[in-house]
């Protein structure tokens, strides 16, 4: 290098370092929501099949259901799903025909498809594939959930949201890295961020980033607020209605409180462990907290295991300044602290808060999480009730149950240990809450004192 561009460069670090940024940094700007172009064809449906995602039956140990897209040019195509096997011959595989519906976005026409697969074993290795337009998807590897009481891995994420393709990915990825077992995957709701008509983008990316597990894991999300658009907006017929793509992009369980058509609450059970996912949106929204407890109560009455997981997208106590969602409180508390559920999982305030209901050392407890790129701050009053929380950090939780012990685990998006406990199973009743220490980084607080685009209220966009 000549010596003037030496002399240049120690200038520019020289500046560098009088102005506080580091040499060679460049000007921060705030990240659109996706990464595709203005005007580019990134997400338009084709002859290959894509959307790959398998949700469990009521009973996962028996059975899975499988939807997926392609292009408008064919009805009804097929499933294949065989035992897995070592050698590429895995025998002659079962075909079953799929249900398809049509749905036009803003890039253009596409078919959904939706096919249920029953009749099979319990904690048994399935490969299957499925048929777009004269193409096929590759092989897929997938396991039936074990039996009550076989030790059981799963994953669960808050918010996705915003930025799926450029930052919900790592987290997604990474963990996967300590939950390689993992045969169940929750979601907390708010997959997505934009409203009805301008939100395929979001959904091709959302897809992308959770491509490691949608179609080889079984996938249970909760339908957020921003799963909902405002119809008729800013007049006297402005009303909440679901999104077109939920209904046809996840193959849920139609056996919650609004049947199989556009199920937004639906339960199944998952290796001992009952799964009941709730609409937190319609509880708070449209009127349905008094029948959701109802249903939610009669599911719990029936539940033939020790286990109880409810998921839902609004929390019961908000880590949030200015969010009291009361109904949930007045309708469905009573009956989580009735039927003795274990856990809590929501999302919605995009912080990361940990409580108990009345006593700190016993079930439920109720967790708030947040695995996108959107960051709010806490309340006084969270970290008051709350222990521990923290802000400005995505985060994914792993959960291992086995043995008549529940271990959580809140990581970071790096992989780093931010929360743990145990729930022990004693006997009749709530279980008891072991706090985990070891190892545990130090609590996360905003450093910002307002986001790129000034806001004071947020710490991240």
């Amino acid at each position: 290098m000549g010596a003037h561009r030496v002399r240049a460069a120690l200038l520019s670090f020289g500046l560098a370092l009088l102005s506080g940024a580091p040499a060679g940094a460049v000007e921060r700007t705030v990240e659109p929501n996706t990464l595709v172009p203005t005007g580019a064809s990134r997400y338009v449906a084709g002859a290959f099949p894509d959307r790959i995602v398998a949700t469990p039956a009521e009973d996962a140990a028996r059975g899975f259901a499988v939807a997926w897209r392609s292009g408008a040019g064919i009805e009804s195509p097929w499933l294949e799903i065989v035992v897995a096997g070592d050698s590429p011959d895995m025998g002659v595989p079962r075909r079953i025909r799929a249900q398809t519906r049509a749905l036009t976005a803003e890039n253009g026409p596409a078919h959904h498809h939706r096919a249920d697969v029953d009749g099979l074993r319990p904690g048994t290795l399935y490969a299957y594939r499925v048929q777009g337009e004269d193409a096929w998807s590759p092989w897929m590897q997938l396991r039936t959930a074990g039996l009550p009481g076989e030790p059981l891995e799963l994953l669960y994420f808050g918010d996705t949201q915003n930025k799926n393709a450029s930052l919900t990915t790592r987290v997604v990825r990474e963990a996967t890295r300590h939950a390689p077992r993992a045969s169940l995957v929750l979601y907390a709701g708010d997959l997505v961020s934009g409203g009805d008509g301008d939100d395929d983008n979001e959904w091709g990316e959302w897809f992308d980033a959770t491509d490691a597990l949608s179609g080889w894991t079984l996938t249970a999300p909760a339908p957020g607020n921003h799963e909902y658009f405002e119809e008729f907006e800013d007049t006297p017929r402005e009303r909440r209605v679901l999104g077109r793509h939920w209904p046809l992009q996840f193959a849920l369980p139609g056996n919650g409180i609004g049947g199989g058509d556009a199920p937004t609450t639906y339960w199944f059970d998952h290796q001992g462990v009952r799964v009941a996912v709730l609409d937190g949106t319609s509880a708070l929204d449209l009127g349905s907290a008094a029948r959701q407890a109802r249903w939610l109560d009669a599911v719990l009455a029936s539940n033939p295991g020790r286990w109880s997981i409810v998921v839902v997208h609004q929390p019961f106590f908000s880590p949030r300044d200015g969010r009291e969602n009361s109904a949930l409180r007045e309708h469905l508390l009573p009956v989580l602290r009735a039927r003795n559920v274990d856990l809590v999982l929501q999302g919605h305030d995009h912080t990361y808060g940990r409580r108990g209901l009345d006593e700190a050392s016993r079930a439920p407890v109720f967790v708030v999480s947040v695995a996108g790129a959107k960051q709010y701050r806490l309340s006084d009053e969270a970290r008051a009730t709350m222990s521990p929380v923290g802000e400005d950090t995505q985060w994914f939780q792993v959960i291992r149950i086995a043995d008549g012990r529940l271990r959580y685990e809140a990581r970071t998006a790096t992989g780093r240990l931010y929360d743990a406990f145990d729930l022990v199973d004693a006997g009749p009743g709530p279980k008891r809450v072991e706090e985990r220490t070891e190892g545990r980084i130090a609590p996360r607080d905003c450093a910002r004192e307002a986001t790129l685009k000034g806001r004071r209220d947020r710490c991240w966009e």
